[in-house]
């Protein structure tokens, strides 16, 4: 703007204030001669506030305790601490080449009941109260969709497609052995944790189903920072993952219904849903998205409106599988998987999911688990001893089932 003309701005701000305050201060007056007299017609008394004894300072440190108490403003604390902590403990690991979601998931130990609820309480309660977790929650699961999003995407498909009953084999072997061994497992610590909550069977089924899933978004995570997304031992290991999770969650709802009802009938809804809804995203919403990828694939046709359009295809698929009974984050990978082949198209998209998905919301996700794991709880040798037990036969039985069912497979 031209120096001759500041002194104008200026001038019509001044106005514009004082106008402003003549006006308010005469609708002031009006209103409360209004009030008055309909005060005095209907003999109502208007109570004052109570005396405020604080001072100017003790009144705004209330105010500063009130605004931190916030819902909004505990979560984006809670944030910048998990990300801190985060970051702290995923460099270290990363330093003794270990993955730095290792760190992040022993960040949120540290942050959980594990260490910082036992030794500072207060702090904790604070900080990570029953009434605010579930908005972390939620934006972790925000974080863990957009991220399986992209791992869809960074799989290279050609790479699998013509090895797929291998990799069927793979994954149900790396479900199966552990899941016998699970079952085994039951069967000598039954009487010690669950003879007097429930039958045998739903029991022996829960600890096979959990040693035998695989812990999709660890090793996605794993694989992508180690830059073996689009290599063949990691196109492998993920396909194997995914085939192997909606497995698992398939096997769960038939478990569900053992324990609920004792029958697998209803669990035959959810399997039959899933098969087709994996159909009609192979067999109708690809072929379809590979027309727009041929139409859309450079920074200037992908547009916003096309952006809006894979993230409605992106949170459809998502909410589909979730009320299906498979989790969202099946969905998600699966739309991934599903995009538009052109490279510069997934390139694009990856560009603008990747750095705030895998910066911001993931750690938020793997921070999480460590703050729901309260190691305190096993507080005697005997349960040690069992923990380490199981965890000793759950890497068994994966190493097992996964490696050498691909040695057989003709892997290396």
């Amino acid at each position: 703007m031209p120096k001759n003309n500041n002194w104008r701005t200026w001038i019509y701000y001044a106005l514009m204030i004082i106008i402003f305050f003549i006006f308010a201060y005469f609708i002031t007056q009006k209103g409360n001669a209004i009030e008055t007299s309909y005060a005095l017609q209907n003999h109502i008394t208007f109570k004052t506030s109570q005396i405020n004894h604080y001072t100017n300072w003790e009144n705004f440190q209330l105010s500063l305790t009130n605004n931190t108490t916030e819902p909004i403003a505990i979560l984006l604390l809670q944030i910048i601490l998990i990300l801190l902590v985060s970051r702290f403990f995923g460099y270290l690991f990363s330093k003794i080449n270990q993955p730095t979601v290792i760190g992040e998931i022993l960040a949120g130990i540290i942050l959980g009941p594990s260490l910082l609820g036992k030794f500072f309480p207060e702090v904790f309660n604070f900080l990570f109260t029953e009434n605010t977790m579930g908005n972390l929650y939620i934006l972790s699961q925000i974080g863990l969709i957009l991220f399986m999003f992209v791992i869809g995407m960074e799989l290279n498909i050609d790479n699998i497609k013509h090895r797929t009953s291998q990799i069927i084999v793979i994954s149900h072997s790396s479900i199966i052995i552990p899941f016998a061994l699970g079952m085994l497992l039951a069967y000598f610590v039954y009487l010690d944790f669950a003879a007097n909550i429930t039958r045998f069977l739903p029991f022996a089924l829960f600890i096979g189903i959990s040693m035998s899933i695989t812990a999709f978004p660890v090793l996605a995570r794993i694989i992508q920072e180690k830059g073996l997304t689009k290599k063949h031992l990691g196109s492998i290991s993920i396909a194997s993952a995914a085939i192997d999770d909606v497995t698992a969650w398939c096997i769960l709802a038939v478990v569900i219904a053992i324990s609920s009802t004792g029958s697998i009938i209803s669990s035959l809804y959810t399997i039959l849903m899933a098969i087709a809804f994996i159909a009609i995203m192979l067999m109708i919403i690809r072929p379809f998205l590979q027309k727009v990828g041929q139409t859309h694939q450079n920074i200037e046709t992908l547009n916003k409106r096309i952006v809006g359009f894979i993230f409605l295809i992106l949170l459809s698929s998502a909410f589909i599988t979730q009320t299906i009974g498979i989790h969202a984050l099946f969905g998600a990978f699966l739309a991934g998987v599903i995009m538009p082949t052109n490279i510069n198209f997934r390139k694009l998209m990856i560009e603008k999911i990747e750095d705030v998905s895998v910066s911001l919301f993931l750690p938020l996700f793997f921070v999480f688990t460590g703050l729901r794991t309260e190691i305190g709880l096993l507080n005697t040798p005997y349960l040690w001893t069992v923990c380490l037990v199981f965890i000793l036969i759950a890497i068994i039985g994966k190493f097992v089932g996964g490696a050498l069912t691909a040695k057989l497979m003709g892997e290396s």
